[in-house]
């Protein structure tokens, strides 16, 4: 199954360049590039497409609201496609907020060819790109203006067992599935399927909200170790 990509960026040499390598690739089709947000989403809005390369700062709509209206559509529009955030630095002023607002992960500008493309293929999946690395680094930015925990938020944890809750926990801080399979000795395997059933009960959608409703929830404190 071919995965539809549009590419929302304000420099035209970037748009074309990732369009370059990305429509090389045989399982990859671009199929629109817009200049600014506004133009992104109504690109978006035509082409149906599986993910959204959408750049973070543009003129006329930033990423962030672009991300917004395609994640959440006004009643009539069905579509909802994965949007991968771009960035220039790890961890940039919008990327919470963005991940807040539905998008599955981030990729830095300058990642090698090969992790745009796995990128892409990652969250056409349906999986979050959000690396343990890239996870210390946004929880570093969440200690310092954090929302307040959610009452709603602490009652939902309620739902999980001791274990689920621990691993949610590791995941919130950072640590990669197979080393919370180390710290808790337990199969990777057995990992997955523990954050699988979080995500299911809890009702989220991938690892990167699974980080967000951890801190937002009061589970986990920015600045604890592990």
């Amino acid at each position: 199954m071919t995965i539809r990509v549009i590419i929302v960026d304000d420099q035209a040499m970037v748009r074309a360049g990732f369009a370059a390598l990305l429509s090389a690739q045989p399982d990859i089709d671009v199929v629109g590039e817009a200049p600014d947000g506004r133009a992104g989403v109504e690109v978006g809005r035509s082409t149906h497409p599986d993910v959204v390369l959408m750049d973070v700062r543009m003129p006329e709509m930033d990423g962030l609201a672009a991300a917004r209206e395609l994640l959440n559509p006004p009643p009539g529009v069905t579509h909802r496609p994965k949007v991968l955030m771009l960035t220039t630095f790890d961890v940039d002023d919008y990327v919470y907020e963005a991940l807040r607002a539905g998008a599955s992960g981030f990729l830095l500008k300058d990642a090698p060819p090969a992790d745009l493309i796995a990128a892409v293929r990652v969250v056409a999946g349906g999986e979050a790109l959000l690396a343990p690395s890239v996870t210390r680094r946004l929880i570093e930015d969440f200690a310092a203006r954090g929302p307040s925990p959610r009452k709603e938020r602490s009652v939902r944890l309620n739902g999980l067992t001791p274990r689920e809750t621990e691993v949610l926990e590791l995941v919130a801080r950072g640590l990669s599935n197979q080393e919370i399979a180390a710290q808790l000795v337990l199969a990777e395997q057995t990992v997955k399927t523990h954050i699988g059933r979080v995500l299911a009960k809890l009702g989220l959608r991938d690892r990167a909200q699974a980080v967000v409703f951890a801190y937002e929830s009061g589970l986990v404190t920015p600045g604890e170790t592990v």
